[in-house]
């Protein structure tokens, strides 16, 4: 099947790369404003990605990414934003718009691009077509019955935990974050709060020094001695890319941007993290923060067994051909990495955890799901719950 990539912008080197890509397979359309766009949409094939500029002459990339939602003959049409500069208001707008990525230029990996843009096609067919997996009747009703019945068996041990967090510091007791559920639908995740307040704000410095599953290069950061790759080849003086000036070290843009990308990590998790509470260390061990979440099992956000539900910047890294399938399980309160990470000590590397979630999907699809395998996690989550790291 030929793969249709319609740009609309002005980078002249990502034209170049796109129009000049070998594939014969892969077939390119360019506008360069939002009227020479709008007609090539109105009347030209319908692309299978849109790759937009986040403002080009007379458009604008939410606006037009909106106009097209609205159109149901661009269901299966993948679009991508397109940027000059990373910035996080810009990221997290597009999630919250359901955009489907966000790419910031130069692109110096036209191939990855390519992989990328084919991945999206074919998840967006699977996703409005609808998964291949489907919550089965028991499961559900067992969630119900267990999420009830836990509920009032637990609201005395709550309303204590509540009041502990309240006495112990200032703050809401409960936190809500957006996490991503099956089928990449986000929702309203619900957790005892167990840091203090204002722990957000020590979040970055923390996630290069204590994240469990960065490793030991990751947690050293940017080699600004390292040569680069490319400058190496061009007479001295010259560089291949903008030179940027950071903590006294001058890098170019291209080799800064492959380093940063190359010691990035899905995963974020931090080992005796310093922001958690005396009363928050206490239900972490003994997972009372996660409660709440048989609220999530109620609304049918979620599972009692299932994989976990992630945050929005983890899911973003892991809508790719290898992961792709956890995305259609449901969200689960535990499932197999949980009882696994706890039940070797809380080490566990960010390949184990991708395989893990896999290979609970495999347990759903046809006619493979038994009630007696989610009967086997939960207890042995039940004997995994007590703890000695706090993780």
């Amino acid at each position: 099947m030929t793969l249709s990539i319609f740009y609309i912008g002005d980078s002249a080197e990502l034209i170049a790369s796109l129009s000049g890509f070998p594939d014969p397979e892969v077939s390119f359309a360019h506008a360069a404003d939002g009227m020479a766009a709008s007609k090539y949409l109105k009347t030209g094939p319908k692309p299978n990605v849109i790759l937009c500029a986040l403002k080009a002459p007379g458009m604008n990339a939410f606006d037009l990414h909106s106009d097209i939602r609205k159109d149901p003959t661009y269901n299966h049409t993948a679009f991508i934003l397109i940027c000059d500069e990373f910035r996080e208001d810009l990221f997290k707008q597009a999630f919250r718009q359901r955009i489907d990525d966000y790419y910031v230029l130069p692109m110096d990996d036209i191939q990855g691009l390519i992989s990328r843009v084919d991945f999206l096609c074919n998840f967006r067919l699977r996703k409005i077509e609808g998964p291949v997996y489907h919550m089965p009747f028991i499961k559900r009703l067992f969630d119900i019955l267990v999420a009830s019945v836990a509920l009032i068996l637990l609201s005395p041990l709550l309303l204590i935990v509540m009041i502990a967090i309240r006495l112990e510091s200032k703050g809401k007791v409960y936190y809500i974050s957006k996490r991503i559920g099956k089928g990449l639908e986000p929702f309203n995740f619900y957790k005892l709060r167990s840091m203090r307040v204002g722990a957000d704000a020590e979040l970055s410095k923390l996630a290069k020094e204590k994240n469990q599953y960065a490793t030991a290069q990751q947690k050293r950061g940017i080699d600004y001695t390292l040569p680069c790759e490319k400058c190496a080849g061009l007479p001295e003086g010259q560089t291949c890319s903008t030179v940027l000036f950071i903590e006294g070290h001058e890098i170019c843009e291209y080799w800064y941007k492959k380093q940063k990308q190359a010691l990035s990590t899905t995963f974020f998790k931090i080992s005796n993290d310093p922001r958690v509470t005396r009363v928050g260390n206490f239900i972490r061990n003994t997972s009372i923060d996660e409660l709440p979440q048989l609220l999530n099992v109620l609304k049918g956000d979620m599972s009692i067994v299932g994989n976990r539900p992630l945050p929005l910047y983890e899911a973003n890294e892991l809508t790719n051909d290898d992961m792709s399938k956890r995305m259609l399980a449901p969200a689960g309160i535990t499932g197999l990495w949980q009882v696994k990470l706890r039940g070797q000590g809380g080490v566990m590397s960010e390949a184990e955890r991708k395989s893990l979630d896999n290979d609970y999907y495999d347990h759903l699809v046809g006619n493979k799901y038994s009630f007696l395998f989610d009967l086997k996690l939960m207890l042995m989550t039940v004997r995994a719950l007590f703890q000695k790291d706090s993780v």
